[in-house]
């Protein structure tokens, strides 16, 4: 008897190995994602400007970052004794002025020199509604808890989040026409804006993403990893959601990363992975006696085993 219904997987070309270069963008699944990959060595730009939740957001910074159109003080306000960008994270924000545009423009270079070198990019996107400013009638990233009246709430049609993955795509292959891309749709409920409006919104993205992979022999656009759908179809129960029962729990990100890791992940990185992860956790042993001879002797063979394997990845740093 079968108790799931479990998603197909086939292994895809042009895998992530220890060589390649990734850049993930988008919402809190991005995080989840990012730290799997983080967390086994491999090379990783992760949100350089915060979550970013729908698609426009993060085809704006690429924009930016691949025009050198750097962050001015037109571009940030005050509020709440902060200093805010409306196309970033409130995890930039910052108390001096300053600080927050050095800091925007840092990650504009810093983003830009990485595209140079990407070999893959994944993108995940949470939500296809949108809030256009009123004072600018722009569509920002944040509201900062800004009042919702100063606000026009919108929902982009599957029609807009297609033109704005394909502009996303087209300014990275302009500089960069070997880079892979990888679109998915953030498992997260945003329950904020309605179950129904929830439900819309995913399907919007589902419907854009899809219409983009399907192309992708013609155009060579991007592939489309089924996160969503995993979450949805395969872990259909509430025991792989958190406490709040809106976000996927370790099980869940564990399951889904297995599977990404199916798809996305060159089989010959499965050993060196291993050998990382025992490391990982040799790292976080906690000895009742640090000067102890047995504990200076584990961390001696620890050390050789580090050395061991820098000597095969050479970016490897613990």
């Amino acid at each position: 008897m079968k108790l799931q219904t479990k998603i197909p997987l086939t292994p895809q070309q042009n895998q992530i190995d220890y060589n390649a270069k990734v850049l993930l963008m988008g919402s809190c699944f991005v995080k989840n994602m990012g730290a799997k990959l983080e967390y086994y060595k491999f090379q990783t730009l992760i949100n350089p400007f915060g979550i970013l939740f729908h698609p426009l957001a993060i085809e704006k910074l690429v924009y930016r970052a691949l025009s050198d159109e750097f962050f001015s003080e037109e571009d940030v306000f005050f509020f709440n004794e902060q200093w805010h960008c409306f196309e970033v994270h409130s995890i930039l924000s910052n108390s001096s002025k300053e600080e927050l545009l050095k800091g925007l423009n840092s990650s504009l270079s810093s983003l830009k020199n990485y595209l140079f070198k990407v070999s893959h990019v994944i993108f995940t996107y949470g939500t296809a509604w949108v809030y256009r400013f009123n004072k600018t009638n722009s569509v920002v990233a944040n509201c900062y808890k800004i009042p919702q009246q100063q606000f026009t709430k919108e929902l982009l049609s599957v029609e807009e989040i297609i033109t704005s993955i394909k502009n996303t795509v087209s300014l990275i292959r302009n500089i960069n026409p070997e880079t892979i891309f990888i679109n998915t749709v953030s498992p997260v409920r945003h329950l904020k804006d309605g179950f129904v409006e929830n439900s819309v919104s995913k399907a919007h993205l589902v419907s854009a993403i899809y219409n983009v992979s399907n192309e992708k022999r013609s155009l060579s656009v991007a592939e489309m990893f089924p996160s969503y759908e995993i979450m949805m179809d395969e872990l259909r129960d509430y025991r792989f959601y958190k406490e709040d029962m809106i976000h996927p729990n370790n099980t869940a990100i564990q399951i889904i990363w297995e599977a990404f890791n199916e798809v996305w992940i060159a089989d010959e990185t499965k050993t060196l992975q291993k050998e990382i992860g025992n490391i990982q956790s040799s790292l976080q042993h906690r000895p009742f006696n640090t000067e102890s001879e047995e504990h200076q002797l584990f961390l001696e063979k620890l050390n050789l085993k580090i050395v061991s394997l820098q000597k095969k990845v050479k970016h490897l740093k613990f």
